[in-house]
């Protein structure tokens, strides 16, 4: 067989390309080892990864969360929740509010925490130190000190926290016969 005879194929899937390059036998045994063994391994670890988008962020948090003029914002409105949920809520408006382009970071200070929320600065320090050790936050070393960004995992535990508390004031006290 002459080389002039060569097929060539090229192959994108997600962010992957690949190209094969010889004997249809050769490329059509390559495609085919391909698509059996890489694709579901790719597909696999695709339903194990997890990343936030601004859309899903607005999704799960669209009862708490603003952006304002004055900067993004926790919104309550006859909510009671916890200093902690408080925080971590804030550190969800500074996400999003960067990945709307309102903020050039998702990382804040304390102080910038104490402006927006009204909590004071130890009680703010002491929950983002607990919440550092739990992994839900990252401190960050940014101008004048430490800042702190909401981690995935933070997104994740604080949605389920929220949707677990409120799914049981909406649910109301049960029924007795």
């Amino acid at each position: 067989m002459s080389s002039d005879r060569e097929l060539s194929v090229s192959v994108t899937y997600g962010d992957t390309k690949v190209d094969f390059t010889g004997s249809p036998e050769v490329v059509m045994r390559s495609l085919h080892e391909f698509i059996s063994k890489v694709i579901p391994y790719m597909d696999l670890a695709k339903s194990i990864s997890v990343n936030h988008s601004l859309n899903d962020l607005i999704s799960m948090f669209r009862d708490f969360v603003r952006i304002t003029p004055e900067g993004p914002r926790v919104w309550l409105e006859g909510k009671k929740l916890s200093d902690r949920d408080v925080i971590l809520l804030q550190l969800v408006a500074a996400k999003v509010a960067n990945l709307t382009g309102k903020a050039q970071t998702d990382a804040v200070s304390v102080a910038e925490i104490q402006g927006a929320t009204g909590l004071y600065a130890k009680t703010i320090s002491s929950r983002l130190s607990e919440l550092t050790k739990s992994a839900q936050v990252e401190r960050v070393e940014g101008e004048g000190g430490g800042r702190y960004r909401i981690s995935t995992l933070g997104v994740h535990r604080l949605h389920e926290q929220l949707s677990k508390k409120f799914q049981k004031a909406q649910a109301g006290p049960a029924l007795s016969a």
